[in-house]
């Protein structure tokens, strides 16, 4: 689950908040169930309980349905979640 609930489900976009509207994105994503998820800032506009646990379900969804994931963040907390991770600095591999 992302947060969502049915009293959401007939308001438009600009109706929800940034936190909403990002958690609305990421269920989009999610209900084909894809092989490969890119995710850029999936937590960016979340709070902190709420952006654990979309991260905690996106590495449930790797770990147990071998789901490919790659998320470009800047929150460096995102990195306890991952099994490798790429830093750039000026556009730069580092």
């Amino acid at each position: 689950s992302v947060g969502i609930t049915e009293t959401h489900f007939t308001h438009k976009p600009g109706e929800l908040s940034g936190g909403q509207q990002q958690r609305a994105a990421i269920a989009r994503a999610l209900v084909n169930s894809p092989d490969f998820l890119l995710c850029d800032e999936p937590t960016g506009n979340l709070d902190t309980k709420t952006g654990t646990a979309i991260m905690d379900l996106i590495a449930r969804m790797n770990r147990e349905e071998g789901k490919t994931v790659v998320t470009v963040t800047h929150d460096p907390r995102m990195t306890e979640y991952a099994d490798r991770t790429i830093q750039l600095v000026d556009g730069r591999v580092v």
